[in-house]
């Protein structure tokens, strides 16, 4: 699809890859709207790009329709989605202390799989009311997953869960949505530059960087962008999960 003034919405939007996400599309030309539970940090980024800031937990089946609602008044309805928001916390399902906590996994798999899947279900729905391009085209999701879907490590059994959820919902999803011109791709991401790394000791960002075959540094949230905006612009690309990881497989822990 052309980007060029395209309404898209993209969550996790105040850091990360959401951010590097929204500050790509609205650089294209593409009517952002910006989702994230961090008020301050989505306003700063909405205000640098002039994209439209709702504060908004993803988990929410009434507020994310609000927030759907209020950018489809602004710019009408949603042509492009992207799923950014996530969490990623570390704990064995048998630790020293006994075993991981219920609520503890539900809320990985709450917020990483269930608030993907609901604004996929909400944006889908929007996207089917728009008029097709040329190709027959109305809109395009993006999910993300991880690499951790495919070789989690111990203690990432929630997050790996969540993340091979993400996986596994992209091809129905595509396959459903198909008769009506909205695909869907997903992008597994491996050691990416985002707040959550960053603010771990340097050797510790040395060593994990030294386990990337190459290149040996993390990615950056414009990178990850830059795979966003090729699937939006590739009609032919849906129903895939492509891996972004520098050739990482990794080890068990």
């Amino acid at each position: 699809m052309e980007i060029k003034n395209l309404p898209a919405i993209v969550t996790g939007s105040g850091s990360g890859l959401g951010e590097g996400t929204a500050r790509a599309l609205a650089a294209a030309g593409a009517k952002v709207t910006l989702i994230d539970l961090n008020r301050e940090a989505l306003d700063a980024v909405a205000r640098d790009i002039g994209g439209l800031a709702i504060a908004c937990d993803v988990t929410d089946a009434d507020a994310l329709e609000s927030a759907v609602a209020e950018a489809r008044a602004a710019h009408g309805p949603c042509a492009v989605a992207v799923s950014c928001a996530g969490i990623a916390p570390a704990a064995r399902i048998v630790g020293k202390e006994g075993p991981m906590a219920l609520d503890a996994f539900a809320k990985v798999i709450n917020v990483n799989l269930i608030g993907t899947f609901n604004l996929m279900r909400l944006a889908a729905a929007d996207m089917q009311t728009r008029t097709p391009n040329a190709d027959g085209e109305r809109g395009v999701i993006v999910n993300t997953a991880s690499v951790a879907a495919y070789e989690g490590q111990i203690g990432q059994a929630a997050y790996a869960a969540s993340k091979g959820g993400v996986v596994a919902l992209t091809l129905p999803a595509a396959r459903e949505f198909a008769k009506t011109g909205v695909r869907v791709n997903a992008i597994a991401p491996g050691l990416f530059g985002t707040p959550m790394l960053l603010g771990m000791p340097q050797g510790v960002q040395d060593s994990l960087a030294a386990t990337l075959p190459f290149p040996s540094r993390f990615g950056t949230p414009a990178e990850y962008a830059k795979l966003v905006l090729h699937m939006i612009d590739n009609p032919i690309l849906n129903g895939e999960t492509v891996r972004l990881d520098s050739a990482l497989r990794m080890a068990p822990r």
